[in-house]
């Protein structure tokens, strides 16, 4: 068991931190007070205290007068703090947290049970533990209003358990959005009652490929959520202040949907749910217009489940092969006056942009998308290429989220994406000025599951990067240091450990040669330094 507690063990690190003298101690007789906009935050709070403390802390009103108490309170300046920011502040006599809006309550909740021992996390009784706080303010709020982690189930499919597992642990690092891509070329995870095919066929692979060519290994693979259990995720995730964004891939990595349908496609199929990733010849049809209407409806059932003011509509890897052979493909371009191929997936994309618009939503993808004439309120996702592209958009006034392969994917080898190289990635381009940065509205980390079959595979890739990534997305970029970060990582692995989370071991997430050559690198600065001054 581990009893002790130290604030600066607090991750992501707090915009501000001040220690003072004296501890709280939680008890039976403490009392949550919330006012009326922090009821649902209360309750989050009383049940994640009751199982490793036996205590069942009463709710009270905002009224309560009580002193041993916990209060949380809508308060304090949003122009300062932003919807997000919230003031800790903890005495001897009782635990106060304000902030302008619940979303922030909730943070300051987040950063008061790492004040706590780490057996706070423990599904289990501890009754040898003292379950106290030492005094502190803390006043803080996040550099970025998107703080994202994406899960791909249509490679794995991981199922109900593992995915409100994965929202508790995101909201213990304060992080916002989780970017749930749904639909792939290996599987269909969504029930659509429109289309019941989708998940008959769709959700079903007779196999998975390790490689891109040669044979499967012949296992069926599959899963699919219901919208009963898509209903209970989204709410589980709007108790911890998590917005989900949904992504249906479109118009490529789709060959699960035409397997389902193949009269969405160029040629007519018959296809099969693809046993191995990579790119797809065979993707949706831009010239019939029944591959809109199917789309439209099934955008109507997602946005129906998803209250996420952004739908994610992919546009990635889209190969044109077939639409510049396919008759109805070139009718279409000849029709809307267009170039070629490529502008007509600019052309796809708009109408489905359009219709989301009309729906009160944005449309967000892959940054294959940014072409001559892209409506202006797409969202870019940018992950690789074209960065010149990409600042001059920015500069335009375009909204985009960072997740830069080769920083941020976590299906990647540690070797290739150590620690301190997540840590240390800077979002926000060189080149923009302070105006631009507003139009970058944060950055997300993809786990793509091609090799994450398991759910301690899924923790291996994803832990401790994560919890890097998190302090990246929230913390003011001078206030970072990797070894700062390294010291109050130590205790935040405890948290994991009583959480039952696999993380990968230290020398793995930070190898030894990659350490030495850091260190080389170090030394060669400073040599440099020295030399010039």
């Amino acid at each position: 068991m581990h009893s002790e507690s130290n604030t600066l063990s607090v991750i992501p690190l707090p915009l501000e931190i001040e220690e003072r003298a004296g501890r709280f101690v939680l008890s039976a007789e403490t009392a949550i007070v919330a006012d009326a906009d922090n009821q649902q935050n209360a309750a989050y709070l009383r049940d994640l205290v009751a199982p490793p403390t036996g205590f069942t802390l009463p709710i009270r009103t905002g009224e309560s007068e009580q002193a041993d108490a916990i209060r949380l309170k809508i308060g304090g300046d949003r122009e300062v703090r932003g919807r997000e920011g919230y003031t800790l502040t903890v005495s001897p006599e009782a635990v106060a947290v304000e902030a302008p809006e619940p979303a922030g309550v909730f943070h300051g909740i987040q950063t008061l049970r790492q004040l706590l021992p780490v057996e706070i996390e423990s599904p289990a009784f501890a009754p040898n533990v003292v379950w106290q706080v030492p005094c502190v303010v803390v006043k803080d709020a996040p550099r970025f209003q998107w703080r994202g982690y994406m899960m791909d189930e249509g490679r794995h499919f991981h199922g109900k358990e593992t995915m409100l597992r994965t929202l508790d642990l995101l909201a213990l690092q304060k992080l916002n959005v989780l970017h749930w891509h749904l639909t792939e070329d290996q599987g269909w995870r969504i029930e659509i009652k429109r289309y019941p095919r989708l998940i008959e066929i769709g959700s079903t692979r007779s196999g998975t490929a390790r490689k891109w060519f040669g044979k499967h290994d012949g296992v069926p693979h599959s899963g699919y959520y219901t919208q009963e259990d898509i209903k209970e995720i989204v709410a589980y995730a709007a108790e911890r202040h998590i917005t989900i964004v949904p992504e249906i891939e479109m118009p490529g990595h789709s060959l699960a949907a035409l397997a389902a349908y193949p009269e969405l496609s160029c040629t007519g199929g018959p296809f099969e749910v693809s046993c191995r990733f990579g790119p797809k010849r065979d993707i949706y049809c831009a010239g019939k217009e029944q591959v809109f209407t199917f789309l439209h409806n099934v955008l109507d059932e997602v946005m129906a489940l998803f209250p996420s003011p952004v739908i994610h509509i992919g546009g990635d890897e889209a190969p044109k092969a077939r639409w510049k052979r396919c008759p109805d493909c070139q009718a279409r371009i000849e029709q809307e006056g267009l170039k070629h191929a490529h502008e007509l997936q600019v052309y796809f994309t708009n109408r489905m942009a359009a219709y989301l618009d009309a729906h009160g939503r944005r449309a967000m993808g892959w940054n294959e998308i940014l072409q001559e004439g892209l409506v202006k309120s797409a969202v870019l996702q940018y992950w690789i290429g074209k960065r010149k592209a990409v600042v001059e958009a920015i500069q335009r006034g375009r909204d985009v989220v960072m997740s830069p392969f080769l920083l941020t994917y976590l299906d990647h080898s540690y070797s290739l994406t150590p620690l301190s190289k997540v840590y240390n990635y800077e979002p926000v381009f060189p080149e923009l000025d302070a105006q631009d940065a507003r139009h970058v509205l944060g950055l997300e980390s993809p786990m793509w599951t091609e090799y994450v079959p398991s759910r301690a595979r899924l923790d291996y890739q994803t832990y401790p990067r994560l919890t890097a990534f998190a302090e990246t997305g929230w913390t003011a970029r001078e206030k970072r240091d990797f070894r700062d970060f390294q010291s109050r990582l130590a205790t935040f692995l405890l948290r994991l450990d009583e959480l039952g989370v696999k993380y990968a071991p230290e020398n793995d997430v930070e190898p030894p040669w990659y350490r030495q050559l850091l260190g080389i690198l170090t030394i060669a600065q400073a040599q440099t330094k020295t030399a010039s001054s």
